[in-house]
């Protein structure tokens, strides 16, 4: 059992250890700020096609909440304002734009999806507003050269693809691969990796590709398309609704390929239904976090902090959905980089000294994983392992793998 006290003074103490070279001049009225409050915006799809990772902006101000009942970050409270874009690229624009120009906030925080946030990096880059910690792994948020006041925080898609490219060919080097993508940046860029992981042998290995388009309801199609091609190998690149009915669909037309699940859709308690879980038994996916559901993490002192933090700002049936550990993890780097700052939130700081974390290890980060940026650097997180699905919980393999 950790005590509230505890709890607080841990995720406190996650803060210390900050160092940084000499730092932009402090603005005099920067926007969001008072004396007393932060206020930031971020859009989430709280309904449309992927309202079930609306949790991440549930989690996000429940970890703030309890940061402000702490004191806030050098004492000024952390004001959320997340709205509902439902998934829509030009709903998006409209209420980032409000967000900006209406209510004022300091930044942009941990919008969810690649085309949307793709829909308003010009617009937050030209006014110089960060764009931060972007929920998208696309390879896009993290082009420090052309937009400087955009950056990602999970792995690229393209590590984590190419991650596989590489398992696959050690493991299976006559492989013959489908997979099912979704036909925009997100899916392309996990098409990217896997050819760049396969190497020269990416052009006779790949023998079948399938695409949906955003926002599609059903694949089943597409999955007897990528049989009758003769994969043996698939790698679904889906949403979890629609990687729920591949692995279904899958086992219903009796193919047995080594699959392969992105990060995506690992989370257990949301993509499959306990009845389904039987079907999901021996998948691959690649973690840069602790599973909830994994008994080894039980007396860890992460995932001790995690769960009193369940108990008291979120509900217990929240607690093994890996989107509500992705949440707390970004949050938490929010609330790092709010401290590093110190008395001066200028969005030129604020931007200055997100790209200047220094080996940040987080709660619920795996051993050896940490948050690293540079100004020559926008990817937080650059190192993945592998799992193996054992019918409850994914299983670690390996190594630590990426750049």
């Amino acid at each position: 059992m950790v005590s509230r006290r505890a709890f607080l003074q841990s995720s406190a103490a996650s803060l210390g250890g900050l160092a940084w070279g000499a730092s932009p001049s402090r603005a005099d009225t920067p926007p969001g700020v008072t004396e007393t409050e932060i206020k930031i915006g971020q859009t989430m799809p709280y309904s449309g096609p992927l309202s079930a990772y609306g949790v991440i902006g549930k989690t996000d101000a429940a970890y703030f909440a309890m940061i402000n009942e702490s004191g806030g970050v050098n004492g000024r409270k952390i004001r959320l304002i997340s709205v509902d874009d439902e998934y829509n690229p030009a709903k998006t624009v409209e209420q980032t734009r409000r967000l900006v120009e209406y209510e004022g906030v300091a930044f942009i925080f941990n919008s969810l999806g690649t085309w949307t946030n793709g829909a308003i990096r010009a617009y937050l880059n030209i006014n110089e507003v960060p764009q931060l910690f972007v929920a998208s792994g696309a390879e896009m948020f993290g082009d420090q050269e052309r937009f400087p006041w955009t950056m990602g925080w999970q792995p690229s898609y393209q590590t984590e693809a190419a991650i596989f490219g590489k398992q696959i060919l050690a493991t299976k080097p006559d492989a013959k691969i489908g997979v099912l993508y979704q036909d925009d940046s997100f899916g392309r860029d996990y098409m990217v990796g896997l050819k760049e992981g396969l190497g020269a042998k990416h052009a006779r290995m790949i023998v079948e590709t399938a695409t949906y388009e955003t926002g599609a309801t059903t694949i089943d199609s597409q999955i007897v398309a990528l049989r009758r091609a003769g994969a043996d190998t698939f790698m679904i690149v889906a949403v979890e609704e629609l990687a729920e009915q591949a692995i279904n669909k899958t086992f219903d037309i009796g193919w047995m390929p080594v699959r392969y699940l992105t990060g995506v859709s690992q989370s257990i308690s949301s993509t499959m239904t306990p009845s389904g879980r039987e079907k999901l038994k021996g998948t691959i996916t690649a973690v840069y976090d602790k599973d909830p559901t994994d008994a080894r993490w039980r007396d860890d002192a992460g995932f001790m902090l995690y769960t009193a933090f369940i108990k008291k700002y979120m509900s217990q049936n929240e607690q093994d959905d890996a989107k509500v550990v992705n949440g707390f993890g970004v949050a938490a780097t929010m609330v790092h980089v709010l401290a590093q700052c110190g008395s001066d939130l200028s969005r030129k700081n604020i931007m200055y000294q997100a790209s200047n974390i220094k080996s940040l290890e987080l709660p619920m980060l795996l051993p050896g994983v940490k948050i690293c940026t540079s100004s020559s650097n926008y990817h937080p997180i650059r190192k993945m392992q592998l799992a193996s699905f054992n019918g409850s919980s994914w299983e670690l393999f390996g190594e630590l793998l990426g750049s």
